[in-house]
């Protein structure tokens, strides 16, 4: 059996749209995507790996030392909300696209 590759955007969306909707199942979005749901669920746990190691989102991080620091630490993460916000975009325009007729 192939394994198949997937391209880290379409992992974070596959991702992103899972996460957007309350009360789905993994399989039932994975079903949608047309991925085998062990394969989404291990994004998913990769995923929450990342969250939890990344230094932005833990409170514990110190206070900039200087406003270009905290500048940059911003632009940060005002890109990654952009992201976010694209990603979640693009599901609610799939999903739209599948209750039409």
């Amino acid at each position: 059996m192939v394994m198949k590759q997937y391209p880290p955007e379409f992992r974070a969306e596959a991702v992103a749209l899972y996460r957007s909707r309350p009360g789905v199942t993994i399989k039932s979005v994975a079903d949608d995507l047309g991925v085998n749901h062990e394969t989404l669920r291990n994004w998913i746990r990769l995923d929450d790996a990342q969250r939890t190691a990344s230094p932005a989102t833990t409170p514990s991080t110190p206070a900039p030392a200087s406003p270009e620091d905290e500048n940059a630490v911003l632009r940060r993460r005002v890109r990654e909300l952009e992201e976010e916000r694209d990603i979640l975009r693009k599901a609610a325009r799939y999903f739209a696209g599948e209750t039409r007729w």
